[in-house]
């Protein structure tokens, strides 16, 4: 079937709309009419090729939409049920087996470098992106890595829980479960860094320290349950964490990927502290025995947040609901056309979580007619 996609073809470049061709779904796929989706850091990172996803490739893997059709051997949706989409597992792992999927041990084959894709370009394949490539009218996915969601929910509004949303709160809510009044330092205030402030506040955090160098971010982050917000041009941001805490925080989350930043995270910690990284970035140095050993300190990698989609995003629907996660305000919507504005925003600060509304019936009765 024909579709309509943002196309990457060189590093660092535009992002181009262009019609491709969908392969109809498999026995245990779902094809998905996307209503909106979410722009991630990690189509930044891709865009950048800091990890080379071939190209041309359709990116987006915050997707929501609407059933169309599903395969024969799907059983969890039906065609018309509105839909979040996740990351792709292989479901045959023992890390999916034990319900860790997000450390699924083909999680990077499958999200980043599939060799298997149902979108084409002038006939030929081009690479498709976390299972979805949601940047798109329409997308395939596997069922495990679709979400039935509430219908009286803005299902454009939903594509963010699938990836960003769910890492900042799941990092919070199923990997650190911080004690009631213990204290955690969230350093860059993204989407992922706002959603673990207000996981931090629903988890009864006496301390939320929110770190950023955009002030309207961290403005935002004292409206959304922060209890400090320091601007890292402006102070010296271990000193103010250890004076805030009276020694370091308890939990530390590094949401940036940049080393200094990964480095604070880590130094601010009270003794026996843990800091969870969920930031892509690179090599980074530390004096293992003044920030790690010395003080029993615990780092940790999170992939989305260690969450089992199915089960993770519902509950941030029904807080969301109950006015206690509020992440709409995070929001800033976009057309298709102006995907690469969105992404232009993103990396300036203007926006924090940048969402592509698909337009769908207006292209559907085009690619139809």
């Amino acid at each position: 079937m024909k579709a309509k996609a943002a196309l990457l073809h060189e590093k660092g470049a535009d992002f181009k709309i262009e019609a491709v061709e969908l392969s109809a779904p498999k026995d245990d796929e779902v094809l998905v009419r996307i209503a909106a989706s979410g722009i991630c850091h990690t189509d930044a990172v891709v865009q950048d090729q800091l990890v080379p996803v071939p190209l041309p490739a359709v990116l987006g893997h915050e997707g929501s939409g609407i059933v169309e059709k599903i395969g024969a051997n799907v059983k969890s949706v039906a065609p018309g049920d509105h839909v979040v989409l996740s990351f792709a597992t292989c479901g045959a792992c023992e890390h999916c087996l034990n319900g860790d999927i997000a450390y699924c041990t083909e999680f990077f084959p499958l999200n980043f470098f599939s060799q298997t894709s149902p979108i084409r370009l002038n006939g030929i394949h081009v690479s498709s992106f976390f299972g979805q490539s949601s940047f798109a009218t329409y997308a395939i996915a596997h069922e495990r890595s679709v979400v039935k969601v509430d219908r009286d929910i803005d299902l454009d509004l939903l594509g963010p829980l699938g990836c960003g949303i769910q890492t900042g709160s799941g990092t919070v809510l199923n990997k650190l479960k911080p004690e009631f009044g213990s204290s955690i330092a969230i350093y860059g205030c993204g989407s992922v860094g706002l959603s673990a402030v207000m996981a931090a506040k629903i988890a009864g955090c006496a301390e939320i320290i929110a770190v950023d160098v955009f002030q309207q971010r961290l403005d935002l982050a004292l409206e959304l349950g922060a209890t400090h917000a320091l601007n890292a041009k402006k102070v010296d941001v271990v000193e103010e964490v250890r004076k805030i805490t009276n020694g370091g925080t308890n939990y530390a989350i590094e949401a940036t990927g940049i080393a200094e930043v990964f480095r604070q995270s880590v130094q601010g910690l009270r003794t026996l502290g843990t800091a969870c990284v969920v930031g892509v970035g690179g090599d980074v140095t530390l004096n293992m025995n003044e920030d790690i050993l010395s003080q029993g300190k615990t780092v940790t990698g999170v992939i989305e947040g260690s969450a089992v989609p199915q089960l993770f995003i519902p509950k941030l629907i029904e807080y969301y609901k109950k006015g206690r996660f509020p992440f709409d305000k995070l929001v800033s919507f976009y057309e298709f056309d102006d995907i690469n504005q969105a992404f232009e925003d993103s990396k300036n600060g203007v926006a924090v979580k940048p969402v592509i509304r698909m337009k769908s019936s207006l292209l559907i009765k085009e690619e139809k007619s």
